[in-house]
């Protein structure tokens, strides 16, 4: 049977999502976990995530398809899950899928959002999930450059990997920046994304909001396709994918 698995973690200490020899991931726990559960190898479970988020990020939504040949239902296993998983990671919801459903090829859109904290005196309680800013940056700059990325565009400006072979080409639906006191955040939703690209993101409209790039400096960026010339890839621990959109 084809399971949909729906999965939350704190990334602060994993090596991302995707399963790395030698090195401690979210999929690498879950390979573990279930595989003892079905009586298998982890290396047997091809456990098939909707994204690959890096180290460092979060997730409260990430989805996720495995074949699982046992004989418990849909809470057992979810049940079986939690109690054998680091408390930093949780299965919220497992259902029956189709034979057909695929977590990354049928997902149609994600949403993620990035937290940055500028208020005068430190978080304590969030500091793992927000990225600390030395001063408030002009939030108005930024939400006029945000208005120039929303949109199809060739993002390879905004793409951490220098040798991508396939097509750049995003659609970026939303890209909501909100003040709320010290906090900043920013909402991104789009039908798929690149490499680093919401962390690049991020850290260009931080630049706009600086002052060290002009807010009507996007189209421009873009169309250079040249990563030099946007901003610096804003830190792995702001980032929390919060859903994945499926038909």
């Amino acid at each position: 049977m084809n399971y949909k698995l729906i999965v939350s973690y704190d990334g602060s200490r994993y090596y991302g999502w995707e399963h790395q020899p030698d090195k401690d991931t979210i999929q690498g726990r879950l390979e573990n976990v279930l595989g003892r559960m079905c009586q298998r190898e982890p290396s047997e479970m091809k456990i098939i995530g909707a994204g690959r988020t890096d180290a460092g990020v979060h997730a409260k939504g990430m989805v996720c398809n495995v074949v699982m040949d046992v004989d418990m239902t849909c809470d057992e296993i979810l049940n079986y899950a939690n109690h054998y998983l680091p408390d930093d990671i949780a299965v919220l919801q497992v259902r029956e899928a189709s034979e057909r459903f695929h977590a990354r090829y049928n997902a149609i859109g994600k949403t993620y959002c990035y937290t940055c904290y500028a208020g005068r005196v430190k978080t304590i309680f969030d500091r793992k999930y927000v990225t600390r800013l030395e001063e408030m940056p002009d939030v108005d700059k930024m939400q006029k450059a945000a208005a120039d990325l929303v949109g199809q565009h060739d993002f390879h400006s905004f793409c951490a990997n220098p040798r991508m072979k396939k097509s750049t080409v995003r659609k970026v639906d939303k890209i909501e920046i909100v003040q709320r006191k010290g906090y900043i955040t920013f909402t991104v939703h789009g039908t798929g994304f690149l490499q680093n690209m919401v962390r690049i993101i991020v850290g260009t409209l931080l630049e706009v909001g600086y002052g060290r790039i002009a807010p009507d400096a996007m189209p421009s960026i873009l169309e250079a396709k040249d990563r030099k010339l946007a901003g610096p890839t804003a830190p792995a621990q702001g980032l929390c994918l919060m859903e994945v959109d499926y038909q």
